[in-house]
């Protein structure tokens, strides 16, 4: 079992991956410039820039490890997804560059000349290449590096690739015809693709994804684990990097519980969810009462009957003002304004001269 802590394990695979990608390199280099092969020498080119890539993650992930500061106290965690948008960056102009120069070839073909040992390297370059790929985006996904997991993709498309050069070799070699400019453009339009779709990954990432459902679903189950706590509701986590993050959350209780038993439970809960998922959590208190669990079972099944309503909360009634409020849980799509006119005709059926408010919560974290 390794030891390495989550920087020097992403630091020591973007080493390896720096150092196998510029020898790659430069025998494709040099194979595809003896040959007169354009698909070979951009091959080359495209090990250069994941070479610049990991270069590029060893940087991010040292900026990372800063300690927070006074301008940023959540600390530097979300600048390796900045050092993952400039890996696709420049998998995108490697890719753009590999297209032009693919066409040119395409009007104006050259015909290749290749040796056994052009042919060899090429194939030993696939091989690696898969090896590569799959060892650098396992380390990713075990260490949690979104940098990591877009250059061990794009290792094994590039395989993929170097496999549709030995190809068009063959094809040269028993044809007599080139299909270089062919070949170098499939290449290009991969690694453009490629880079782009790394590069809308990383984006949501910055703007800021839905939690994951399995890691919002545990929380909530050891959050509702106390015996005090009647529900969960409103998680919301905020990413600060892949090993930090801090959430809210609602909790119901009943509303009998005095202010010290719900300091101590919300502490409680606190450092239970911190200790097991690294997340900082705020609690939010809603009162439950025990007189109106017929008036809260009959809204909650009206609300219940909308199309893309997903659950309700909150659900508390104040008798001396007159005064409901209620959370509903919706998708996106649902007609709010259609579905709180029906709840509050619902509600003056029930409570005539109550005053309600509803408020819609979007489903953030399922």
């Amino acid at each position: 079992m390794s030891n390495l802590t989550r920087e020097q394990g992403i630091t020591r695979t973007s080493i390896i991956g720096v150092i196998v990608n510029l020898l790659l390199s430069g025998f494709k280099a040099m194979v595809g410039l003896i040959a007169g092969s354009i698909s070979i020498v951009l091959d080359a080119v495209n090990n250069l820039t994941d070479a610049i890539s990991s270069i590029v993650t060893i940087i991010g992930i040292k900026l990372a490890r800063k300690k927070p500061d006074e301008k940023h106290p959540f600390g530097h965690g979300r600048i390796e997804y900045f050092s993952a948008i400039i890996v696709a960056g420049i998998v995108i102009a490697a890719g753009v560059t590999a297209l032009w120069e693919s066409l040119q070839k395409i009007f104006q073909p050259e015909m290749p000349d290749y040796s056994i040992a052009s042919i060899v390297i090429v194939a030993v370059a696939v091989v690696v290449k898969i090896v590569l790929g799959r060892f650098v985006k396992g380390q990713g996904e075990k260490y949690q590096s979104e940098a990591l997991i877009a250059s061990g993709s794009d290792a094994s498309f590039d395989a993929i690739l170097s496999a549709s050069t030995l190809v068009g070799i063959g094809i040269t070699l028993l044809f007599h015809i080139t299909l270089d400019g062919w070949i170098g453009t499939i290449i290009a339009i991969f690694i453009i693709k490629a880079g782009w779709e790394m590069l809308m990954e990383s984006i949501s990432s910055v703007i800021g994804n839905r939690p994951d459902s399995e890691v919002s679903k545990a929380i909530r189950e050891t959050v509702c684990s106390f015996d005090q706590v009647l529900g969960a509701y409103d998680l919301v986590l905020h990413d600060y990097g892949p090993d930090y993050a801090i959430g809210s959350v609602h909790i119901e209780i009943p509303a009998d519980l005095k202010a010290d038993q719900i300091h101590l439970l919300s502490r409680a809960i606190s450092e239970e969810v911190m200790a097991k998922y690294k997340v900082i959590l705020t609690i939010g208190i809603y009162a439950i009462d025990q007189e109106h669990r017929e008036l809260r079972e009959s809204i909650h099944k009206t609300a219940m009957e909308h199309a893309g309503v997903l659950g309700t909360h909150a659900i508390y009634i104040d008798d001396r003002a007159k005064y409901i409020t209620i959370d509903v849980m919706t998708d996106f799509n649902v007609d709010r304004p259609a579905l709180k006119e029906d709840l509050e005709g619902h509600i003056q059926e029930y409570l005539p001269g109550y005053h309600s408010d509803i408020n819609f919560d979007n489903n953030f974290s399922d």
